[in-house]
Parts: structure tokens; C-alpha cells; sequence
């Protein structure tokens, strides 16, 4: 994790909750571009439904992969799960206080954000299936 990005003054920092993005979010918790992307791609979706469960997720990347996702933005305090959906919180502790405003107000704000130039070197294309069953067809 990037914490030391954050360690802002007041001055700063209310400069750069001027214009917040979930891209600042997802370089905190992944500095490759890929996991960065899926991500922030995952969070953003929960914002805009609200709620997003797994079967939902299902259309943006496989179940395993947004579940590692989604799993992770609940242990850093990003989402709660509860009865099979993932939905937004804000636990934060002091020593995160300037990331969980800038957060909180990305939480807020009613921007869109398009993956895609937020990310461009992201790989965005379906991985090949490694092992598991064969698909039914």
C-alpha cells in the first residue's frame, strides 16, 4: 500500500478533494495498473448500484476474481458485506483520517468515471481458462 502519498497538510489537501477519482483510490492498494483497474472497476460498480452481489459481477470479470476483489475492499474497511451483497462503509482509523475523507468524498460525489481512460494500460481483455471443468456447450 502507497500510504505516504497521503500524508497531506490541510492546505493540499483540500486541493486535491477538488477533483477526487477512484483512480487515487485503486494506486493506494495496487501499484500494478491490472489489479488497480479491476479494482477500482469493482468498487465503482457498488457505488453506482448501491449494492452489487456476486452473481451481479459476474458480467465484469469471473466470480473468483471479483470475490478476491470485493473480499479485499471489506478487510481494508471499503465495503461491508452482508446478506450475499456488497455495499459501501467508511470504518477508518485515525492514522488513514486524510485517505478516508478523500474516500468518503469520492463516495459523495455523482461524477461518472470511464474505466477505460482512467486505466488505458490496464489488461481489460478475459483471461484463458487454466484448469477447473470444461464449459458445457
Amino acid at each position: 500500500m502507497n500510504l505516504k502519498y497521503w500524508e497531506f497538510e490541510d492546505a493540499p489537501m483540500k486541493e486535491k478533494l477538488k477533483n477526487v477519482s477512484i483512480r487515487d483510490i485503486a494506486k493506494i492498494y495496487y501499484e500494478n495498473e491490472t489489479e488497480a483497474y479491476r479494482f477500482a472497476r469493482l468498487l465503482y460498480e457498488v457505488k453506482k448500484r448501491g449494492s452489487l452481489r456476486l452473481n451481479e459481477a459476474k458480467s465484469i470479470f469471473p466470480i473468483a476474481t471479483s470475490k478476491r476483489y470485493l473480499d479485499f475492499a471489506v478487510q481494508a474497511g471499503l465495503l461491508k458485506h452482508e446478506s450475499t451483497s456488497y455495499t459501501m462503509t467508511d470504518r477508518f482509523s485515525k492514522p488513514l483520517k486524510n485517505l478516508s475523507v478523500y474516500i468518503k468524498t469520492w463516495m459523495e460525489t455523482k461524477q461518472d468515471e470511464d474505466m477505460d481512460i482512467i486505466f488505458p494500460s490496464a489488461r481489460k481483455e478475459p483471461q484463458q481458462k487454466r484448469g477447473g471443468k470444461k464449459l458445457q456447450e
